[in-house]
């Protein structure tokens, strides 16, 4: 608030004023550095997780000619930029992870990008990026690897399992931080042109004006979730899976990617038999319980989830999917609540109800 009111200078400008938000920012972009394991000078603040991901897949590409490689399942901010280079997609197994043999084989000295997400923003599932890394390291040296990680962020220490990776995009919004603020890491040596022209902020990798105030309050979502990161993670863990264990009992209800040792706990995603997600989430919706469906196209038509379709499920089941999310403000008594009126809205839809 502090940022909004009182500092609110230009970080650009040459007085008192515009010194005291340079100097935030500058503290903001130290201890966002650490939480992704770069170094400061490596990081570079954007408007948000859409725009690094555009920034990340464009900025190379401009730069290198080359193959483009994205995971089939990856958020639209990676598809859209990737579909315009021509990206050849890698496949996704039923469980949610990468198709690793898939990606082997597409791997080779024309390739110059690669983009696998960390975590998937539909079904919770954490790729093995290391492993990913390695491969890549061995098959197509020359390449770099960029990764979303915006859905990981609240959930990972970032910093320790993308030592390898390129580039990083990240989001303030999914940690508790403001919307419209994210970073994109790019390690000194990647090959990467600005697609902004303008002045020479961000070492003129992204002219604009600072978001002073929300920089400030991503680094501080982020600090505040590093701190708790451990304990909320297991909190919400039993939350997620008590959750499902009330849900389970539901006729006809199916969790999406089953393993979850394989994902994060704040996602339960899962798909109702001979049910239309619409239907079901305006009822939802009626009763305080916020969750989420398909895609939305510019027609404001349902499509299936592209995530759900290239894990090998069905348009049938796609339509009939749901999405529930947990975070640090999730109780208990909301679980138990939510869990009641998905099963009474379901057994409304189904008729069962006299």
């Amino acid at each position: 608030m502090p940022y909004l009111y009182s500092y609110y200078g230009n970080p650009s400008g040459s007085h008192s004023v515009s010194r005291q938000a340079r100097d935030a920012v500058e503290d903001a972009r130290q201890r966002m550095a650490l939480h992704l394991g770069c170094d400061p000078g490596e990081l570079i603040f954007t408007s948000g997780g859409t725009e690094s991901d555009n920034l990340a897949i464009m900025g190379v590409a401009k730069s290198r000619p080359g193959k483009v490689l994205c995971s089939a399942f990856e958020h639209r901010g990676v598809l859209a930029p990737c579909g315009e280079v021509g990206a050849t997609l890698i496949n996704i197994d039923h469980n949610g992870l990468v198709d690793m043999e898939h990606l082997k084989s597409l791997l080779d000295g024309e390739v110059s990008l690669v983009s696998v997400m960390l975590v998937n923003n539909e079904v919770g599932t954490v790729q093995p990026i290391s492993a990913i890394a390695e491969m890549i390291k061995t098959y197509a040296p020359q390449a770099v690897l960029h990764t979303d990680a915006v859905q990981a962020a609240a959930w990972m220490d970032v910093a320790s399992v993308t030592s390898d990776v390129g580039m990083i995009s990240v989001s303030g919004h999914k940690v508790g931080g403001p919307k419209g603020v994210g970073a994109l890491v790019i390690r000194d040596g990647t090959p990467y042109a600005p697609l902004l022209r303008g002045g020479s902020h961000e070492r003129s990798r992204r002219p604009g004006t600072h978001n002073v105030a929300g920089i400030v309050g991503m680094a501080a979502a982020f600090d505040a979730a590093a701190k708790v990161r451990g304990l909320e993670h297991r909190r919400v863990l039993e939350l997620r899976d008590y959750f499902w264990e009330l849900l389970s009992t539901i006729p006809g209800i199916h969790e999406t990617a089953p393993d979850r040792s394989t994902k994060v706990p704040g996602i339960l995603s899962v798909y109702f038999d001979s049910l239309d997600q619409q239907d079901l989430l305006v009822l939802l919706d009626e009763q305080g319980v916020c969750a989420s469906g398909g895609s939305a196209c510019s027609s404001g038509a349902i499509q299936p989830s592209h995530v759900l379709i290239a894990m090998g499920y069905s348009v049938t089941e796609s339509r009939g999917a749901v999405r529930f999310s947990l975070g640090h403000t999730t109780t208990r008594e909301e679980v138990v609540h939510a869990a009641d009126v998905v099963r009474s809205a379901v057994a409304q839809l189904r008729g069962d109800l006299r």
